[in-house]
């Protein structure tokens, strides 16, 4: 049954200044507030790795950001702005990205009642040679209120991420009220992102820096890796009244074979970094069903965790995935979830999730009031009465799962 939750219910007071507009100068000085046993307190975070438990697993998001923000400029002055979301033709994020001449592409388009059907031309007031030469051009295919689908044409044999790395930029969160700088091109990516396909950072993992990763090794923790493509749907806020009314969208992600064999004989406790990641394992159960039920997995459909009870375990199911990969000779699972956590969401793989502190009325609030078993107003009134640092830029916290 569909949870009955009226988003109003989640809200809080977020002054601006409270939102953190740039990053700290050092990643792990931020700030980490602590909730076990139902009890908040706080500490560092580059003492993180004192409150995890020995020989646990760790799950980190190794997505990377691509700067898929462009500006194009009509032949009439008029400025529009390109957010690409996901790749159409080819649908592959990895093909996409390695094409050479042309592909198109799902986008957020800023004024798009004014863009009729001219070639939009790369906005280059700089008149910077490299990007002339590059010669990108924006062609609409088709379009709705706020997407649409562009085609990318451009000149001299770049790959579409090089295309990108030359023409875009970082797409930070518009909550941050200001245009990326360059501290953003390497503050506003993890130091173990490795996959593009992001258009917003995984934002638990920026506070990790090379000594804090040394430290949690050094307790015999496994680390373990990951990938959600994080969509730009995590910047949308909730605007229907009631969560069921809310549509989440598809983000692509995938799992090795190595750590779901290691998560269906897991015999220690699972630390998810970051709700991306907390997604991704969630997910598993689901597409284990899939595997037992139907013999295959298929995407994570939003409400399947709420629509009936499952009469498998969590080693049943991510055992069957273990299987149907064995069968097909496949060293990894890729799939697409939709799946929203919200109070009443039966939790199956994680036991601790380190999160940032996210938007009031946002689908991330009600992920971390599930986790806390409904506990999460203790903890946003203790960081907003103890100068914690809010959103993307801001302070962390390790919650226990209530």
């Amino acid at each position: 049954m569909i949870p009955e939750i009226r988003i109003e219910d989640y809200k809080y007071p977020l002054a601006e200044d409270r939102i953190a507009k740039y990053p700290l100068q050092e990643r792990d000085a931020s700030k980490l507030l602590l909730y076990r046993n139902g009890t908040v307190s706080e500490s560092v975070f580059r003492k993180l790795s004192e409150y995890l438990p020995e020989e646990s697993i760790m799950v980190f998001n190794d997505t990377k950001v691509v700067p898929a923000r462009l500006h194009f400029q009509r032949s009439t002055g008029a400025h529009i702005e390109i957010f690409c979301l996901e790749p159409v033709e080819p649908a592959e994020y990895n093909t996409a990205f390695q094409s050479t001449e042309r592909c198109s592409w799902k986008c957020v388009i800023g004024n798009v009642k004014r863009w009729k059907d001219d070639i939009l031309k790369l906005y280059n007031p700089e008149d910077n040679q490299i990007v002339s030469a590059v010669g990108l051009e924006a062609h609409l295919i088709s379009r709705d209120e706020r997407t649409g689908t562009v085609e990318f044409v451009w000149k001299g044999g770049y790959s579409f991420s090089r295309v990108l790395e030359i023409c875009g930029s970082i797409p930070i969160p518009p909550y941050l009220n200001r245009e990326s700088e360059p501290i953003d091109e390497k503050r506003y990516q993890t130091l173990y992102a490795r996959i593009r396909g992001s258009v917003a950072a995984p934002t638990a993992g920026l506070h990790f820096t090379e000594p804090v990763l040394d430290s949690i090794r050094s307790k015999g923790i496994d680390m373990e890796r990951v990938c959600l493509h994080v969509g730009a749907g995590t910047f949308l806020p909730v605007k229907s009244d009631v969560i069921a009314e809310h549509t989440m969208h598809r983000e692509p992600f995938s799992v090795s074979l190595d750590l779901l064999k290691k998560l269906s004989d897991r015999k220690v406790k699972t630390i998810a970094v970051g709700t991306t990641s907390i997604r991704t394992l969630e997910s598993l159960y689901y597409a284990g069903v899939d595997c037992i039920e139907k013999g295959f997995p298929s995407d994570i459909a939003q409400w399947a965790p709420y629509e009936r009870d499952y009469p498998y375990s969590t080693e049943e199911s991510l055992k069957a995935i273990v299987a149907y990969l064995e069968r097909n000779n496949l060293s990894e699972l890729r799939l697409g979830t939709r799946i929203i956590i919200v109070p009443g969401f039966r939790f199956r793989i994680a036991d601790m999730l380190v999160t940032n502190f996210h938007q009031p009325e946002s689908t991330l609030i009600l992920l971390v009031s599930a986790f806390v078993g409904g506990d999460w107003r203790k903890i946003y009134d203790y960081a907003l009465s103890h100068g914690f640092r809010f959103l993307s830029y801001g302070d962390s916290s390790l919650l226990e799962r209530a």
